[in-house]
């Protein structure tokens, strides 16, 4: 699983990534044939004085790609609830497939 971390219009500390990887590192016990995982951080309105924080996830797996977009106002916020929203989609496209 290759994961990718880009962020724009900033520069984000270690905590975050390492949130971000410590998360992601828990995303095989959902889907096991996961290939590439792209995590996009971004600021929202970079010219005003509040800058809403954006999470996308793209999660890559054979014939189907996962994908979440959430926006709060602080990025660990909102990389928790669009992993959260991950997951229900794997959970809901296994038991999909099983059913």
């Amino acid at each position: 699983m290759n994961l990718k971390i880009q962020s724009v219009h900033f520069a984000p500390d270690s905590r975050l990534i390492d949130l971000v990887k410590r998360k992601v590192e828990k995303l095989p016990a959902f889907e096991r044939r996961i290939t590439d995982v792209c995590v996009f951080l971004k600021l929202d309105n970079p010219a005003h004085a509040i800058k809403d924080k954006v999470v996308e996830i793209r999660v890559h797996v054979p014939h189907f790609d996962f994908f979440v977009k959430t926006t709060s106002k602080s990025f660990e916020n909102s990389f928790e609830d669009a992993f959260s929203s991950l997951v229900n989609q794997m959970k809901r496209k296994k038991d999909r497939i099983q059913s």
